[in-house]
């Protein structure tokens, strides 16, 4: 077991995988489930441009879209999102199995968490992208639909309004492949690559560096899980700021058609100047700060629920 500062921390080998995965599951609808409003108006402020844009900010995207298009609006795609929760699973595993095999080789904590965190996130973006690519593009219906290039049929938006249907996301899917063929499902790929790699890559150590800093300066009957919950946004908001440029080019090329992300990003730097790098960063960090809450609570205590019997009496909370 490593111990970090005061904290030990749980790793692959301490864990009932039967138990973690099953409970692993929940945890991770549940947080998307939380955020993904967040996430749509992101997506939504990232995208749009010129002089006079349709929102201002996050709450006054926020109110806009609950007003136009209600609470439906504001989970536009997020049943097709749903299936991104192999990619979970697969994130969680990969981080895990990662650490484990470096720790073979080297004790750094930090090195482990940056290359597990790495590793995870391009197995989980390799499954997600696709389902980002249309989900993204039905997050831009209502409000947003005139800055896509792909529109649902007007059966389809009247559905909308209705109860919920699979068949916008059969109509955007077709009309992808109907454009850019199996390509347009990863369009944007390098770009998700370059984001969220490294947005995990340094969220990790962030997060266990923060929650090392804390556990020194807090009480020693503090609850261990209290001080990792505060860790966990920190490190999200920290991460976040520093990968925002990448994720603004991302969703550009998803959602616009776009193939070279170094021209999308050149073209972002001469239309808006340095302002278009930070365009959804308070949506993002708003995204990122419950997100990372409710990952570090969850996750913490997946892991703690899902201890071998033997351990389950060895862990401070």
């Amino acid at each position: 077991m490593q111990q970090k500062g005061a904290i030990q921390i749980i790793e692959w080998d301490d864990l009932d995988k039967r138990k973690f995965y099953s409970l692993g599951v929940l945890m991770t609808l549940t947080t998307r489930a939380s955020v993904y409003p967040a996430s749509l108006i992101r997506t939504r402020l990232q995208v749009q441009k010129g002089a006079s844009p349709l929102y201002s900010g996050t709450l006054d995207a926020f109110c806009k879209i609950l007003r136009a298009e209600g609470v439906r609006g504001l989970y536009r795609g997020f049943l097709l999102n749903t299936l991104t929760l192999a990619s979970g699973q697969a994130y969680i595993t990969t981080y895990e199995l990662v650490r484990q095999h470096v720790s073979q080789y080297r004790p750094s904590n930090t090195l482990k968490s940056v290359l597990a965190g790495g590793a995870a996130s391009l197995v989980a973006q390799t499954i997600t992208v696709p389902v980002d690519v249309v989900s993204q593009q039905l997050m831009m219906q209502g409000q947003g639909q005139h800055l896509t290039r792909f529109k649902v049929k007007p059966k389809m938006a009247l559905a909308a309004s209705g109860r919920p249907t699979f068949g916008q996301t059969r109509d955007i899917t077709l009309q992808i492949f109907a454009a850019d063929g199996l390509r347009g499902f990863y369009r944007g790929y390098v770009a998700s690559l370059l984001t969220y790699i490294p947005n995990s890559a340094l969220w990790w150590p962030f997060y266990h560096f923060y929650t090392e800093q804390l556990s020194i300066m807090a009480p020693s009957q503090c609850p261990h899980l209290l001080l990792q919950a505060v860790a966990g946004p920190m490190a999200a908001a920290t991460a976040s700021t520093i990968t925002n440029p990448m994720d603004v080019v991302r969703a550009r090329v998803q959602v616009e058609g776009r193939s070279s992300v170094v021209e999308t990003f050149r073209q972002l730097l001469r239309e808006e100047g340095g302002r278009g790098l930070i365009k959804g960063l308070s949506a993002r960090i708003v995204s990122s700060l419950p997100t990372s809450l409710l990952v570090v609570l969850g996750y913490e205590t997946l892991k703690r629920l899902s201890l071998r019997a033997e351990l389950i009496h060895s862990r401070h909370w």
